[in-house]
């Protein structure tokens, strides 16, 4: 009956959207305590994980969404602190937006390489987040701090500020988090074959 179909596919919005509040908490704490480990002066991004597996799950929406989150965690715990001083605006935009399309990135590969194979649009979800959430921070440093960046390269005694940039900003960082998507992969593809092959048990049943 119409009823039922209503209240069963509402029921199925439920599920979806505690997921996704299951993973923005995720998000959170995951964030929170990668703000102890560092390497370099700006801590190690350990959500970018969830967020693949919630790009994977729910879609180019939600993966938006928790990136969202997730730049919104940095700005609170004031792992951006340095660049606040410089240009406050253009470090909420630029925390905000890189998490946010990292997100988004990582939902729109899944989408495009899933219909031939869901195990390697996981892997290349994985692996889009955080070359995005990387790729947008440099766009972002030249665009809104180069100045800053070019005094503490000299500072520093770096060849040039784009060499201070990746060698120091997000060398070690990045390939970290790069590491840790690309080593969690298979964690990643459970995670998603499960949420799918539950997904279509529940759509069997109706």
């Amino acid at each position: 009956m119409p009823q039922e179909k209503i209240l069963k596919k509402t029921m199925l919005t439920t599920r979806e959207l505690v997921l996704l509040a299951l993973l923005t908490a995720v998000v959170i704490v995951l964030q929170l305590l990668g703000a102890f480990i560092r390497f370099g002066p700006f801590s190690i991004s350990l959500v970018l994980m969830p967020i693949a597996v919630g790009s994977a799950l729910l879609g180019i929406i939600a993966g938006g969404w928790l990136g969202l989150v997730f730049g919104i965690v940095v700005l609170i715990s004031g792992d951006a602190a340095p660049f606040m001083v410089i240009d406050p605006l253009g470090t909420v935009l630029l925390v905000l937006v890189k998490g946010t399309l990292a997100g988004l990135a990582a939902g729109a590969a899944y989408k495009a390489i899933s219909a031939k194979s869901k195990t390697a649009a996981a892997i290349v979800a994985a692996a889009v987040c955080p070359i995005v959430n990387s790729g947008v921070f440099v766009i972002g440093v030249y665009v809104f701090f180069l100045p800053t960046i070019t005094e503490w390269s000299l500072a520093a005694g770096a060849v040039s500020a784009a060499a201070f940039i990746f060698l120091t900003l997000i060398g070690l960082n990045f390939l970290v988090e790069l590491g840790i998507n690309l080593l969690l992969s298979p964690t990643i593809v459970r995670l998603v074959q499960y949420g799918q092959n539950s997904e279509f048990r529940i759509r069997n049943s109706e």
